[in-house]
């Protein structure tokens, strides 16, 4: 009785005119063949098995391994094999080929699926193919073993779907990623005439627009470094010697125009990379990928992506262990998605695994960082709706370098982390967590609508010199400090270490609306909005570059008898501004701006006035200044409650309006240089002991009070009017220092009176109305 296997061998159906016959090396070679006609088989064995087919016939199989199991295909006899190696050996010694085909899957090339074999096998062979006929993999479902097999290349799009891959990470090597997303295109080889050389050095500067001598690499990246010329160095003593060769990428548009601003400046080039940018987007959308976290060998090993084309999207997918698996690791893992020289790149809607790096036990540890998302050299890189958080146990889950125009939008992950040379960053509508934001280099960082809970709102890298040489823009933010003895919101604290090149605190620093929630944590120290190094000036000779201009606006702070201290700043002489200033004893002229309004300030009255315990402290100040781009500040404090601040040894403008004003140092080194402005506020010192009333409001140019009201000492909470002879610049019916507009006593003062049975002489009030000091 016929079977319905012998059935199917032997159904044929209509000839097919060559005509039809598509993606086939074999057909474009022998258009000539005479095609019989369509042959089913039920597997790939069935037809391997048959030894009458011939040169030139037609054949359909109905699976793989079996019918129906998704690796039906159809093939033509041939008697050679396929360019890509894909065709099927037949016993008779002929081969299938492949034809007809607009699209692969990994059942068409025999993958097993029984958790033994190494699939990577066929779906290296799936990829080759759909790589050289220049079509998509769509492969919608199946489970699918990863193990020996590295280097699997797409060049072209791919469609996961519900697609799972398991990765044995103990076949993970430093050389290889699973996957390698790259271009068909090669780099241009281009030689430069000394002439042309010097050009480009001459022109790629920062600020440049166009580049002529680039005008032929239209629509190409550029890579240029100079081996010669280090930057970067790195501070500790882990890192002795560690530096980076000066080093910039662009694109380039129509006629030279270069996109990706550039940081650096040139003295001469040892390479110049021309990579070619794919004109149409690649994607790979879908797919779920299980590790064992059992990852072996030495130094940095590879699994998941490698990313070297330019123009490709990642999407929709997920990372996670492999059920009832533990990361156990012994060494540190580049990215699961790791870039390199890339352009205009995206992963989107990816849950993806930070790696364990401080496990319990310190024989337990990685000996360095370990990513998820790792790589360098990245212009235009976006990452949208990426979830990867941990706790304490695992290291950050980013971790690049020179990354350049880079967006984080609508994210939930442990760390953000550039180390050397981030340019642009934009964090937005995003959550970071344990690790929080650490990152060096430039340009504009912008974080909007975002929480980050860490030690510091943002750290700005020792090791990498705490510099942003760039505008800083926080808005619309939350920061939860983590459990420590000081918590900062901006963290610049760089080793006093040449790392050749300029260490910048922000060109100019803004954080508005930001809640700080000490609610539900065990942070007890202070808080400050920027904390900076104890030292403006290196010991090599180098001055740190100060903000022209900060704002710190509404900054709330929740938490029983919690705020914000401002800064502190070190030697203020040593820093270098931008902008020149000047004080010659009539006019002071400022050259960076401070702005403090409606902060939540700590509350310092329960304190001793120690000299730690001011909201803006400079410390080491000086009689004289090094020369006009030293530090000649301007503080205006708006909206804020029982300020403490000791500037001694700083020439500043200070205005104080709308606030109460508990301390204020300035004699230390001398009469303050400058002007002090007091309107529409309060002067009501808030101390532990009498002792410690400071209000040293002498300056050298003008003291001024509009509209203010003078309370009398709060000790311990309460006001004590018998320590209003503790003022220097008041005695009550007897003299008055400043100028004065409107002044009054607050009622504190009157009752006092009152209950003594006095009252003020129309002279004093006539003084608090309008005073100058010129009737002194």
């Amino acid at each position: 009785m016929p079977t319905r296997r012998n059935i199917l061998k032997t159904i044929g159906v209509t000839v097919l005119t060559a005509g039809g016959i598509a993606h086939s090396s074999y057909a474009s070679k022998k258009r000539d063949i005479a095609v019989g006609t369509i042959k089913f088989f039920s597997n790939v064995n069935s037809l391997i098995s048959e030894k009458k087919l011939k040169e030139g016939d037609i054949v359909k199989t109905l699976g793989y391994h079996q019918a129906n199991d998704g690796g039906h295909a159809e093939y033509i006899i041939s008697d050679r094999q396929d360019q890509y190696q894909a065709g099927i050996a037949l016993q008779n010694g002929l081969f299938a080929l492949l034809i007809n085909v607009s699209s692969v899957n990994y059942k068409m090339f025999g993958t097993i699926s029984d958790g033994t074999h190494d699939d990577g096998i066929e779906i290296k062979k799936a990829h080759q193919y759909a790589n050289g006929q220049n079509i998509p993999v769509f492969n919608y479902t199946g489970e699918f073993w990863l193990k020996e097999t590295n280097s699997i290349q797409i060049l072209n799009n791919v469609e996961w779907g519900n697609t799972i891959f398991h990765i044995d990470e103990q076949f993970n090597t430093p050389k290889a990623n699973k996957f390698v997303i790259a271009s068909q295109k090669q780099k241009v080889k281009k030689t430069f005439s000394t002439q042309e050389k010097a050009n480009i050095i001459n022109r790629f500067k920062p600020g440049v627009n166009v580049v002529e001598e680039f005008s032929p690499f239209s629509g190409h990246l550029i890579y240029i470094e100079d081996t010669n010329d280090k930057v970067g160095f790195r501070s500790g003593a882990r890192f002795t010697g560690q530096s980076w060769a000066k080093q910039e990428f662009v694109y380039i548009e129509e006629h030279g125009k270069v996109l990706g601003e550039v940081a650096y400046t040139f003295k001469d080039f040892s390479s110049i990379e021309i990579i070619p940018v794919d004109d149409t987007y690649l994607t790979v959308n879908g797919g779920c990928f299980y590790l064992s976290g059992d990852s072996q060998g030495k130094g940095y090993t590879k699994n998941g992506f490698g990313i070297v084309r330019s123009r490709t999207l990642i999407s929709n997918q997920v990372v996670r262990l492999e059920a009832g698996k533990k990361d156990t690791a012994p060494n540190a893992r580049t990215g699961f998605y790791n870039f390199s020289k890339v352009y205009e790149v995206k992963l989107e809607n990816i849950r993806l695994i930070p790696y364990e790096q401080d496990r319990e036990g310190t024989a337990n540890d990685v000996p360095a960082g370990t990513y998820g998302i790792s790589g360098g050299r990245m212009l235009n890189a976006t990452f949208r709706n990426i979830t990867a958080e941990g706790s304490a146990v695992h290291w950050g889950v980013f971790g690049t370098n020179m990354n350049k125009n880079f967006k984080i939008d609508g994210c939930h992950l442990n760390r953000v982390d550039v180390h050397f040379h981030c340019w642009n960053l934009s964090i937005l509508n995003s959550k970071i967590g344990y690790r929080g934001i650490s990152i060096t280099g430039g340009g504009d960082l912008i974080v909007q609508n975002t929480t980050c809970e860490n030690r510091s709102f943002i750290n700005f890298r020792r090791d990498f010199g705490s510099k942003w040489d760039g505008d800083i823009r926080i808005s619309n933010c939350k920061f939860i400090p983590a459990e420590g003895s000081y918590n900062n919101v901006l963290d610049f604290n760089p080793a006093n270490f040449d790392y050749k090149y300029p260490i910048v605190f922000g060109r100019s620093v803004s954080i508005e609306n930001l809640v700080i929630d000490c609610n539900n944590n065990k942070s007890k120290g202070p808080l400050y909005l920027m904390s900076l190094s104890g030292f403006s000036e290196m010991k090599h000779g180098e001055r740190i570059v100060f903000p022209k201009n900060v704002q710190f606006k509404n900054i709330i702070v929740h938490g029983e008898n919690r705020g914000v201290r401002i800064v502190t700043l070190y030697n203020p002489k040593g820093y270098f501004v931008n902008t020149k200033g000047s004080y010659d004893g009539i006019e002071l002229k400022p050259n960076s701006k401070m702005l403090i309004d409606n902060v939540d300030l700590e509350d310092l009255s329960g304190l001793k006035s120690e000299e730690k315990n001011n909201h803006i402290l400079v410390k080491d100040g000086s009689k004289d200044v090094k020369d006009a781009n030293s530090l000649f500040l301007q503080i205006e404090i708006v909206n804020c409650a029982s300020i403490k601040m000791d500037i001694s040894g700083l020439p500043a403008k200070v205005i104080i309006r709308n606030s109460s004003l508990s301390a204020f140092k300035s004699k230390k080194l001398g009469i303050m240089k400058g002007e002090l402005y007091l309107l529409e506020s309060k002067i009501l010192p808030e101390i532990t002991s009498k002792q410690e009333i400071d209000l040293e409001l002498d300056t050298t140019l003008a003291t001024v009070f509009f509209n203010c009201t003078i309370h009398a000492p709060k000790v311990a909470g309460k006001f004590e009017p018998s320590l209003l002879d503790n003022y220097d610049f008041i005695k009550i019916n007897e003299k008055l220092k400043f100028n004065h507009s409107n002044t009054i006593l607050g009622k504190d003062i009157l009752n006092f009176l009152k209950s003594k049975g006095s009252s003020l002489n129309p002279k004093f009030i006539s003084m608090l109305k309008s005073h100058s000091d010129l009737e002194n």
